[in-house]
């Protein structure tokens, strides 16, 4: 298996871990009755800030697992092997993993300045990667 598909699996993965998070909170609020099954609105701010910041992170993660399959996806479909190109999608799954990191446990004026940073890398990997499939 090539780096771009692993580092799409841990990407995956890591959105999936997010989401565990999520998923055990709610259940542990409903098993002791704390909150009906039905209690947690989507798009409504519910619960203690630190799963609202999973919550809003697990979303953030989904929303940017799409671009980033697709590029991967679409440099296997094509058997692109540059060298950067992998380099550029393990840096889009640490960048990840650091902006959710600092989502999850902060929220003061420099988390919030960090954050963007880790984001705005990942989006520039995706673009170099795209570039990289057109070159």
């Amino acid at each position: 298996m090539t780096t771009p598909l692993l580092a799409l699996l841990a990407f995956a993965g890591w959105t999936l871990l997010i989401v565990l998070g999520i998923v055990t909170y709610r259940t542990l609020q409903v098993l002791m009755g704390k909150k009906p099954a039905h209690g947690f609105q989507s798009g409504v701010e519910h619960g203690p800030d630190l799963y609202w910041r999973a919550n809003r992170a697990h979303v953030n993660a989904l929303e940017n697992l799409v671009p980033f399959a697709v590029v991967v996806l679409a440099g296997h479909a094509v058997g692109h092997t540059e060298p950067l190109f992998s380099q550029l999608a393990v840096a889009v799954v640490v960048l990840r993993v650091l902006q959710t990191t600092i989502h999850v446990a902060m929220h003061t004026h420099w988390s919030v300045v960090a954050r963007a940073a880790f984001y705005i890398g990942q989006i520039g990997c995706f673009i170099a990667m795209g570039v990289s499939l057109l070159a």
